[in-house]
């Protein structure tokens, strides 16, 4: 059978002729835009022919170049994939961070800051800031609002083109501006455990002997089955588990390594991150070698800019130089572009795949119908951290550190209104008002503890009255909420929850892909009906149930959860 792509072509040139063209219909590449492309391509991408799955990374190099995503550099960028110039075009609009110029659009300002609007910096006074900033930091820059970067605990936090801070205030921001190009490379201000200070402390060793097989594949998945470790992104599946199922499903298989982390409160990958990467890789190749994976796709959020920098030069080191000569599974970064939607895994996926981060539907899963529809073990950066200490340590040493009978430690990413925000890894099953007092130093003078959300913005709230609650998985649920990710926001008696709601949907309504109407127009209702003075509960309550029932995935399902919260626990703020 004829390919009707193949013999559309002709027919075009066809009818050109009949009116005398000698051209395809539609934009024509511009001979510069096709030269800037080819010659920007080749500089950074080793890859002949070049690849469909790279077109996000393609769309960053020039974005990264140009300032901007011009719609003949898009075209040229068509040309050379040879795909549609819409398919380019409806991946450059979907994500927040491409700044796509239409034709006879003015082009960007030459540099963006970036505020952050969620509910930690909102109370730490992020409406002001942005509100200044607007005024004073002249003609050429360009300052927006923008969701979480995962500096709460540093809050208020801002992006300067690519470089992310916090504790932000004017004079910091407008003394990064003089010094931030657009172009700027950030760094990591901590120091952390290169990959020679790692190997000199042991650092793979227990990646050989599982190689080696001096830990045996039945030992190791058992040993991650005793300890109890569940997935650390927000789904809490048992992580031993998992690895069996992958492992049984037919090869080649793969690997998807989730470090958006873009729920807001959440900021525990990024911390390990900039202080042990090699920690976070050799537990993501021994699970490699366990399952049998024969490559690895490592998904970083593009706020984390000096993270993918630190991370790409140490990961350049191991390859050049792997433990005893090993032959490592093939390893790829890649750039997230401003889509909270992609930390759900299939949108991850297909994101990964080069493609608009929109959920898939569900069956088939990810571990049966993945990346590049190959068996996929799907993982949250913290899970794979873990994976060394517990098998050098012991099932046993990690399962016994919880509390009221939980297993593990938590790693809370603690922000709001509290002495000492940050990281916190405390027992499992640790009450809020422990959390607080034991590890964050207490409230701050003149506020009382008032409120929490005990799992980021999807989380839902509840009242200090209720902070004795076991915060681990499934002990949340019967209330109404779930720890997720373990982003703890602490509230005081100077906030309000209902105005913490409408922040979160705020956020939901920005971030929803739109795929699916429940979630879209769902969450843009949701806002305008918290907006009134006077809540509607019963029609809130229609809408929420209607988001639970029928969003595609768990964006839309969990928007309504602090809504709910709220109508049940705070009645007298509405």
């Amino acid at each position: 059978m004829n390919d009707p792509v193949t013999i559309a072509v002709p027919l075009a040139e066809i009818r050109g002729r009949r009116k005398g063209r000698v051209t395809l219909k539609g934009r024509q590449t511009d001979p510069q835009a096709r030269a800037d492309i080819a010659a920007l391509l080749a500089k950074h991408f080793r890859v002949d022919p070049l690849r469909r799955d790279l077109l996000i990374e393609y769309l960053h190099v020039i974005q990264d170049q140009f300032g901007q995503l011009s719609a003949a550099h898009m075209t040229a960028l068509a040309e050379a994939l040879k795909i549609a110039q819409a398919e380019v075009y409806e991946v450059a609009t979907f994500y927040h961070h491409f700044d796509v110029v239409k034709e006879g659009e003015e082009a960007p300002l030459a540099l963006t800051v970036r505020v952050c609007e969620t509910l930690p910096c909102a109370m730490a006074g992020a409406d002001a800031l942005l509100k200044k900033l607007s005024g004073i930091l002249g003609r050429d820059v360009r300052v927006i609002g923008a969701p979480c970067i995962g500096r709460c605990s540093e809050a208020p936090a801002v992006c300067v083109g690519h470089n992310a801070f916090g504790d932000a205030t004017v004079e910091r921001v407008a003394n990064a501006v003089k010094n931030q190009q657009t172009r700027g490379v950030p760094g990591i201000d901590v120091k952390f455990v290169d990959y020679a200070e790692y190997r000199s402390d042991g650092g793979y060793q227990t990646y050989l002997d599982v190689l080696a097989g001096r830990r045996g594949d039945e030992t190791v998945l058992a040993e991650m089955e005793h300890s109890g470790l569940r997935g650390l992104g927000g789904a809490g599946f048992p992580a031993g588990r998992k690895w069996r199922i992958v492992k049984a499903e037919v090869a080649p298989r793969l690997m998807a390594v989730n470090i958006d982390e873009g729920e807001p409160g959440t900021f525990k990958d990024r911390y390990y991150l900039e202080r042990d990467p090699h920690r976070f890789l050799e537990g993501m190749l021994i699970a490699a070698k366990i399952v049998g994976i024969d490559a690895i796709y490592v998904y970083l959020r593009d706020e984390y800019h000096a993270c993918r920098n630190l991370l790409a030069a140490e990961l350049a080191k191991l390859i050049a130089d792997p433990p005893s000569g090993v032959k490592l599974p093939l390893i790829e970064l890649r750039r997230g572009a401003g889509a909270y939607i992609c930390g759900e895994e299939s949108a991850m996926i297909e994101s990964i795949e080069g493609k608009r981060g929109m959920p898939r539907l569900r069956p088939p899963y990810v571990a049966q119908v993945g990346l590049f529809a190959r068996p996929t073990l799907e993982h949250n950066f913290e899970t794979l951290y873990w994976v060394r200490d517990i098998l050098e340590k012991g099932a046993t040493w990690f399962a016994d550190q919880g509390r009221n009978g939980r297993k593990g430690s938590r790693s809370f990413s603690v922000s709001g209104r509290v002495k000492n925000p940050g990281v916190k890894l405390a027992p499992a099953g640790i009450t809020v008002k422990q959390l607080i007092e034991e590890f964050c130093g207490g409230m701050p003078d003149g506020h009382e503890f008032y409120a929490y959300l005990p799992g980021g913005a999807s989380g839902g709230i509840l009242p200090a009255s209720m902070g004795d609650i076991p915060l681990d998985f499934d002990t949340l649920q019967p209330h109404g909420c779930f720890i997720g990710s373990a982003a703890v926001v602490i509230l005081s008696n100077q906030d309000k929850a209902r105005d913490a709601a409408l922040n979160l949907m705020k956020f939901f309504e920005h971030e929803s892909c739109g795929q699916c109407t429940p979630c879209r127009v769902g969450t843009e209702k949701a806002v305008h009906l918290l907006e009134e003075s006077k809540w509607r509960t019963g029609l809130l309550e229609e809408l929420s149930q209607v988001m639970v029932d029928a969003s595609i995935c768990g964006l839309g399902q969990a928007a309504p959860n602090p809504i709910r919260c709220v109508i049940k626990y705070f009645s007298h703020e509405i």
